[in-house]
């Protein structure tokens, strides 16, 4: 993660290229705008207003949040691809919309490794598998909740926050792993789902480790499993899927694009002003809440990270059997 000595180093490198990092400071963009392919509200729409807040003053005069939800972020993807590539515009997305969903849908509006220019990395952050009051509080582990499952085959499902996503996924993987039969209930997103676990609808969920952070506490959530190779720092408690004995090692990323047909030096300029944007202290902080491990990377970074995530997602999904038609 970025601290105050790569902030600092970062800043420096801001002034060798004549890009000063200070409010108030002259830029050649009067408005920039940052795509979020989700509604307000979300931890997608959070992150992109800390970063316009970031960039405000300094990369553009004005920066400003444009939610395009639907599709699944689709269509945040499909305005960049047709957006100017003058650095005006960016887009923050969660890395399933490029590395999985070549796999899993038939056709999609954008080529991901081709209609969209690596930036910088914004955050990483696990999944995690969780039950609510419908499972037993003797269930404490992964190992437990598949035999509880097995026995009362009648509960035995889990929701994700849509079909094809990486929540979805994780326990399909699971399932073939362990010749388990839990049956799927996709929602529109983390929320409703999250809602139907704590009232006892359903008896697990998949999704993002921030969905359960404020109901940890209380006792009304209890989380199983986290996916990362390492525990998560907001949950360090919990052993991972492969602590656990299963070989499922995921985690998911946000990342910032330009338009695929941007300009090295395009590229080159949006980097370095997110790249300390990403460092300050309170971005870290108030995205912990959901959460999120911020961090940054130069474009080539991100740009690598997304070719090897693509081709993990591409064996993985051929060794799930998951097709568009399941």
């Amino acid at each position: 993660m970025s601290n105050r000595r790569e902030f600092v180093k970062q800043t420096a490198a801001l002034a060798t290229l004549g890009l000063p990092f200070t409010a108030g400071a002259q830029t050649s963009l009067d408005l920039a705008r940052i795509l979020c392919g989700f509604p307000p509200g979300g931890t997608s729409d959070a992150m992109s207003r800390r970063l316009a807040d970031k960039l405000r003053g300094n990369y553009a005069s004005n920066v400003l949040v444009e939610n395009k939800p639907g599709a699944g972020g689709q269509i945040a993807i499909t305005q960049l691809k047709d957006s100017p590539a003058d650095g005006s515009t960016l887009l923050l997305t969660p890395s399933s919309m490029l590395s999985i969903y070549p796999y899993v849908y038939k056709t999609l509006p954008y080529k991901p490794l081709e209609d969209v220019q690596p930036a910088s990395l914004a955050c990483y952050f696990n999944h995690a598998f969780g039950v609510g009051p419908a499972v037993p509080e003797s269930v404490k582990t992964v190992k437990d909740f598949l035999a509880w499952a097995k026995a009362n085959p009648e509960k035995a499902n889990y929701g994700s926050p849509g079909a094809g996503s990486m929540p979805h996924l994780i326990v399909a993987l699971l399932n073939k792993l362990t010749g388990s039969d839990l049956k799927h209930i996709p929602y529109r997103g983390s929320a409703p789902g999250i809602q139907d676990l704590l009232g006892g609808q359903i008896s697990a969920m998949s999704s993002p480790v921030g969905d359960y952070l404020p109901y940890i506490k209380t006792g009304k959530l209890r989380v199983l499993a986290i996916s990362g190779q390492n525990r998560s720092p907001f949950v360090p408690e919990v052993a991972t899927y492969r602590q656990q004995g299963y070989p499922i090692t995921v985690r998911e990323w946000y990342g910032v694009f330009l338009p695929g047909k941007a300009r090295p030096e395009v590229v080159r300029r949006a980097a370095a002003y997110l790249q300390p944007a990403l460092a300050q202290n309170d971005v870290i902080t108030s995205m912990a809440q959901f959460g999120m491990e911020v961090q940054s990377s130069s474009p080539q970074v991100l740009g690598d990270l997304l070719r090897a995530d693509a081709e993990e997602w591409r064996r993985l999904i051929k060794q799930i059997g998951f097709t568009p038609e399941s």
